[in-house]
């Protein structure tokens, strides 16, 4: 299976919300969401659970836990492969503004794709 394209959705202002969330993780979280974001790279739309998951509305999970903590990175596909929107901690479930918040990332990148990819 040929790799796939990882990019990270950009802001406005050309930050990205899963650098500031995951620099503000514990370093075994940060080594573990990038694992999982290799094996995405790797696997692509076969990704699947326990690693990944899909949501609602386009819009997949990457799963980390780390004691007894849920951390998760949602992402959805475009033509240029996988966007990561930004990451979390959950509780339960992902909460429904998370879910929001990734489909509106979707919408913004799929109208502006060079605006809304992070360069660093």
């Amino acid at each position: 299976m040929p790799e796939t394209t990882v990019v990270l959705f950009a802001e406005d202002d050309g930050s990205s919300a899963l650098l500031r969330w995951l620099d503000v993780q514990p370093e075994k979280v940060q080594d573990k969401c990038l694992v999982r974001i290799e094996r995405l790279r790797e696997w692509g739309h076969e990704l699947r659970r326990p690693e990944a998951d899909y949501l609602r509305d386009g819009i997949y999970e990457l799963r980390v836990r780390f004691q007894s903590v849920n951390y998760r990175v949602l992402y959805f596909f475009h033509s240029r492969g996988a966007v990561i929107s930004h990451g979390l901690t959950k509780e339960d479930k992902v909460p429904d503004k998370e879910v929001e918040r990734a489909i509106k990332n979707k919408e913004r990148f799929e109208a502006a794709p060079d605006r809304h990819t992070y360069k660093e």
